[in-house]
């Protein structure tokens, strides 16, 4: 009987912990960002505050993606959220909408952040598509950016005041930390920005071909200057014909180098670059592998660099 009584009181208190630990992780604030760019600006503003998390899963693409029952509890139990907007992921659009205001930080609704939005390279096929997944009718006006706006060190800077002041809203009592995070952010920020520019100043000039515009933003930043796009599915090898276009084109132009994206194929790559003195690498745009940290961004913008570099040099 007194075994059975200490069994039961072992039980409880393990319950009672059990519910204790459940309360305070439910309590506890999160910032949750749609893609890993943006989680590595938040990472840094929350640093030492609350944690922080990423709701597409490494090797995903915005485009196309389809939210699960677990990414919308996610969404609904974060403090903040921190996206692109509905222009590069429409998916999440309905879901964002029935979150409270002061919960969310829409990159594309910053108002500085709008003067400085690029229009996309290719205007028509993005227009069509936004049309085509919005079903918005012919007659509507729609504007085509390039939201790929994490790749601006001045968008970024822009994004991490964003979230800093959402931050301080909802968490008042951490504005010391808070304050010192955006202080930290800003000068990492411009020192590595100034490093960077120093490294690729000697590659300015050197012409090279992207498969998708991904990176304007951070050519333009850097004084990069891309030859052209090759418009090459990554899930369908380019045909004879079109490797031959493919390839006059990289020899004719003088093209250093060809960059991908993590998403193409090796087979791709090489069979655009085969029978040319033209070099290939890979641009992640997403930062793939860099973890979470009050560093990850500036991390992130001096891996990019090292990739222009090595190929380009």
């Amino acid at each position: 009987m007194i075994k059975m009584k200490k069994s039961f009181l072992i039980r409880a208190v393990m319950a009672a912990s059990l519910l204790t630990a459940s309360v305070v992780t439910t309590a506890q604030a999160a910032v949750l960002a749609s893609l890993r760019p943006l989680g590595f600006i938040a990472a840094a503003i929350a640093d030492g505050v609350t944690p922080t998390d990423v709701l597409l899963p490494d090797g995903q693409s915005p485009h196309g993606y389809s939210l699960h029952p677990s990414d919308l509890q996610r969404m609904r139990s974060a403090d903040l959220l921190v996206w692109v907007g509905p222009d590069m992921e429409s998916f999440m659009s309905k879901s964002v909408a029935q979150l409270p205001p002061n919960r969310v930080v829409d990159l594309s609704a910053i108002p500085e952040v709008k003067p400085l939005l690029m229009a996309a390279d290719n205007q028509e096929q993005r227009e069509h598509d936004i049309r085509a997944h919005n079903k918005i009718a012919d007659d509507q006006q729609t504007a085509v950016y390039d939201m790929s706006v994490w790749l601006s060190p001045d968008i970024a800077k822009l994004t991490a005041i964003a979230i800093h002041a959402k931050l301080l809203e909802l968490m008042p009592q951490k504005k010391d930390q808070l304050d010192a995070n955006l202080r930290q952010f800003e000068a990492g920020l411009t020192k590595t920005d100034i490093k960077l520019g120093k490294m690729l100043q000697p590659v300015q000039g050197k012409g090279y071909f992207v498969f998708q515009d991904t990176f304007s933003y951070f050519e333009k930043h850097y004084g990069l200057s891309p030859m052209g796009r090759l418009s090459v599915n990554p899930e369908i090898p380019p045909g004879v014909q079109r490797l031959h276009q493919i390839r006059t084109q990289l020899v004719e132009q003088k093209a250093v180098c060809v960059f991908a994206e993590p998403q193409f194929r090796p087979a791709i790559i090489n069979a655009v670059a085969q029978g040319t003195t033209v070099r290939t690498s890979t641009l992640d745009p997403l930062g793939g592998g860099i973890a979470l940290t009050k560093d990850s961004y500036v991390n992130f913008l001096s891996h990019l660099t090292s990739q222009y570099v090595s190929c380009l040099k």
